[in-house]
């Protein structure tokens, strides 16, 4: 009997169909070169590792961890640029700045604060949008409900800015339907504020709550839900025990975007804050916004909030995210 496979299992090879290249691409496989470079690359499995690999970590290297270290280079120099047949001089000067004027300190805390908050509220705002997705509407009708609330976010950023200004606005829509139904007689100051700072981030960023907390709701299989209101747990019950905890993947990953974003916004506070909603990023920019010498002391602080964000939102992780979440 193994030999009847045998004999059948070659016999299906003999008969099956060989790849067929195109005239180009057949000469490109069978020539010396490909054969002795990529060729002998794809044949070993360290040689795939590395094919695979290779873009991924060149594209790191080259557009995240490069710049990153040419601004600590920046941040180190007692001046930038370096002109000509002067050696370098490197100080740690840049950084004392911060820590010595309090001026600068209290845009950092500011923006933690607010980014803080932010966060708090897109979670509140985001979570039954997205539990209503994954768990309300019908499978067959998810990807249109997630197609949805995706379309505004096809504009930029800066279109989406200036709706929410013709928004908030003293003519704006949101002040015209309050007066034609009598609730105002003149026009809310809502517009350069920390109304319209939040309300217009927490807009803008939403979409980076709401795709983990879809995904992680959407895992949760329903069967333990039924189970729990067989068993008599009520709505809030189920959610506390069954819901919230495993879909805490989700609330970890969106959380960490959010707030990582938030701390690094700067075209949003420019266009929709005031005097009184200064953050760090816009003290960064008039370090570069100015006279070149004060490059070194924007790179400083822009590492500065770099870390300090990196750190926070590693304590966060390792906090909240750090037992998996089960239903007990």
């Amino acid at each position: 009997m193994a030999d009847i496979n045998r004999i059948a299992g070659d016999a299906a090879g003999r008969d099956a169909p060989v790849p067929k290249y195109s005239t180009g691409i057949a000469r490109i496989v069978n020539s010396a070169i490909y054969q002795h470079t990529l060729g002998a690359a794809v044949e070993s499995r360290i040689g795939r590792v590395v094919l695979l690999a290779g873009i991924p970590l060149v594209w790191l290297v080259t557009l995240h961890v490069g710049p990153i270290y040419q601004m600590l280079k920046i941040s180190l120099l007692s001046r930038y640029p370096i002109p000509a047949g002067v050696e370098a001089h490197y100080t740690f000067d840049n950084y004392a700045i911060f820590f010595q004027e309090s001026l600068y300190f209290t845009p950092l805390i500011k923006s933690f604060v607010f980014a803080t908050a932010a966060t708090a509220i897109t979670l509140i705002v985001v979570y039954p949008v997205a539990y209503y997705v994954a768990k309300i509407v019908r499978p067959e009708g998810r990807s249109k409900a997630l197609l949805l609330l995706l379309v505004p976010f096809w504009a930029g950023e800066l279109i989406r800015t200036f709706s929410v200004i013709m928004l908030l606005a003293n003519r704006g829509a949101l002040n015209v339907l309050l007066r034609e139904i009598g609730l105002i007689d003149r026009p809310i100051p809502m517009l350069y504020t920390s109304f319209s700072l939040g309300f217009g981030l927490i807009y803008l960023i939403c979409l980076y709550m709401l795709l983990p907390l879809y995904s992680a709701i959407e895992k949760i299989p329903s069967q333990y839900l039924d189970a729990a209101a067989d068993l008599g747990a009520g709505p809030v019950t189920r959610f506390r025990r069954i819901i919230l905890p495993l879909s805490k993947d989700g609330i970890v990953s969106g959380c960490s975007l959010v707030f990582l974003t938030c701390i690094g916004v700067f075209a949003t506070p420019m266009l929709l804050g005031g005097p009184n909603t200064v953050l760090f990023p816009e003290t960064i920019s008039g370090f570069f916004h100015g006279a070149s010498d004060k490059w070194p002391v924007g790179a400083a602080f822009a590492l500065i909030m770099l870390v300090t964000a990196l750190i926070t939102a590693g304590i966060f992780m390792r906090v909240v995210g750090g037992k998996k979440g089960s239903a007990i």
